[in-house]
């Protein structure tokens, strides 16, 4: 199941896509996807009718997530690029939730704050039922879903600060979407192919298959420290390719482009834009 958050006029509504029409999910009008999930029909979103289809639904952010869970340098190709050691274990950061946005909104750059804007694609976890403590297997049987998203980064604050709080959840610094495709539909998710494109110029090209932790590692690791709660979002990290690391380096501007798919899921499209925000 391909399920999302749609803008039809003025209203969002949780929705369903199916061959490229979008579907009302049979839920009190106004009721946000992360409600639907946190109301035990995550995991069996299959079993949430729709209504009739939509006409001009615009997909938008899929949801706000309680909490944003990051881990970083999770690549074997991207560790390789940065020439830095592989982790012992996982290692997590957090992004504030306001920094998220969907598809075909803008990323947002303080030109004044930030001149090393990096993309980063991941494939994130969409938690669907509250996780403490948990095995890998009990981890990846509590994923409502999963979606792309773009880890979205100032390096420059990133590497300056000691911390990575405040250079990766700058306002727009964390699209996700386009869509929410159930476990049952995606597969295996340590199989996937994923990619970044900026200005139709391909820089990120990798598979989930380069994971240093794969994704029912790193849940159960996290649910080892604290509660992952339905709604609540895991970036997995991202692969080889980004701007930063490249020789000369690369940051991206205003007026770019910047796409970022997974395998089964889609491509997220997001313009970037200068100004405060």
């Amino acid at each position: 199941m391909r399920v999302g958050t749609v803008r039809v006029g003025q209203t969002r509504m949780a929705a369903e896509e199916r061959d490229g029409r979008w579907y009302a999910l049979d839920v009190p009008p106004g009721t946000p996807l992360e409600a639907v999930l946190a109301g035990g029909l995550a995991g069996g979103l299959g079993t949430v009718r729709t209504a009739g289809p939509l006409d001009a639904a615009v997909p938008v952010r899929p949801l706000r997530p309680g909490k944003i869970v990051a881990i970083g340098l999770n690549y074997l190709d991207h560790i390789r690029e940065a020439g830095m050691d592989k982790p012992q274990r996982p290692l997590m950061f957090a992004k504030f939730p306001s920094s998220v946005i969907g598809p075909g909104e803008p990323i947002v750059i303080d030109t004044g704050l930030t001149g090393r804007v990096d993309w980063e694609v991941e494939l994130a976890a969409v938690i669907g039922t509250p996780l403490r403590n948990v095995s890998g297997d009990e981890a990846l049987a509590g994923v409502a879903g999963y979606t792309v998203a773009n880890d979205v980064s100032a390096r420059d604050l990133q590497f300056a600060d000691g911390q990575w709080t405040r250079g990766k959840s700058l306002d727009t610094f964390c699209p996700l979407g386009p869509v929410i495709v159930t476990p049952d539909e995606l597969g295996d998710p340590q199989a996937l192919k994923l990619w970044t494109r900026v200005n139709g110029e391909t820089v990120q090209d990798s598979s989930t298959a380069e994971m240093l932790f794969g994704v029912a590692e790193l849940l159960a690791f996290c649910s080892r420290a604290f509660t992952l709660e339905p709604g609540d979002v895991v970036l997995t990290g991202t692969p080889w390719g980004c701007g930063e690391f490249m020789n000369p380096r690369r940051s991206l501007r205003p007026g770019d482009t910047v796409e970022t798919g997974v395998e089964g899921i889609g491509v997220l499209v997001n313009p970037v834009t200068e100004g405060a925000r």
